[in-house]
């Protein structure tokens, strides 16, 4: 596996493929109306681990757009990690048994942690935990609600629960390509002992080329989304990079 994993992002909204700007719902802009296709592609270029999002699931707290997700699963052989809905024990292992690599458990971690506990004991290596945060305090129900949770207290929270990784998002940053809050990530990776997956604001190779820095050593990796859709980041030269820096830590 590469030393530094890039997820390319795939957010779904109305069974389609979107990004939005700082995580608002009616700020979306439509990138492809195939899901599965835009996932073919991602694969096609070489990427080995996609991250998908089911945005309307994350405000309505159960799946809502399911066909989308079994079709990308039914066109791509690489792994895939889904967040957004998942609210039960149901829900994880019906996207687990439907060939979903890992689950990811955002604001029922929050609200519910001995759940994430639950899920985390039944299906070790599965499950990971969304940490969605602006200014350092926790959001949850798709962004939409603050808490007064910080997020340092949040993933220590999880240190014992057997949990694959933690994806952090800087909301902030989503979908405006200010580039990876690298300061507060790293702030959260020397907190905690579990795999840290950087997420929101991925602009450019100088982000990529940062991410291969020792002191980002701790990061499983980052997930991008806007900046491989408008161009910005050239899947071929980013992958490039970080087989690079696999071979020479070999």
């Amino acid at each position: 596996m590469a030393a530094v994993i890039l997820f390319p992002a795939i957010d779904l909204k109305n069974g389609e493929c979107v990004r939005l700007l700082y995580g608002d719902m009616d700020k979306a802009t439509v990138f492809n109306e195939d899901p599965a296709a835009q996932a073919e592609a991602f694969e096609r270029q070489g990427f080995i681990y996609l991250h998908v999002v089911d945005l309307d699931g994350a405000f309505a707290g159960k799946p809502m757009n399911a066909s989308a997700v079994d079709s990308i699963l039914a066109r791509v052989k690489m792994p895939v990690q889904l967040g957004g809905g998942i609210r039960d024990l149901r829900t994880v292992e019906g996207w687990l048994s439907k060939g979903i690599a890992r689950v990811i458990i955002g604001t029922a971690a929050v609200r519910d942690p001995d759940f994430v506990r639950d899920a985390a004991r039944r299906f070790p290596g599965q499950i990971a935990v969304g940490i969605d945060a602006r200014d350092g305090k926790v959001a949850v129900a798709g962004w939409a609600e603050a808490t007064e949770m910080d997020v340092i207290e949040l993933g220590r929270r999880f240190e014992d629960a057997g949990v694959a990784a933690i994806i952090y998002t800087d909301i902030s940053r989503d979908g405006a390509l200010k580039g990876l809050n690298v300061e507060s990530t790293l702030a959260l990776a020397d907190a905690i002992s579990i795999p840290l997956i950087a997420s929101g604001g991925l602009a450019s190779l100088a982000d990529v080329e940062r991410l291969l820095e020792p002191d980002c050593a701790k990061l499983e990796g980052a997930i991008t989304g806007r900046a491989l859709y408008d161009g910005r980041l050239d899947p071929r030269e980013a992958l490039a990079l970080v087989r690079g820096s696999e071979k020479s830590l070999a």
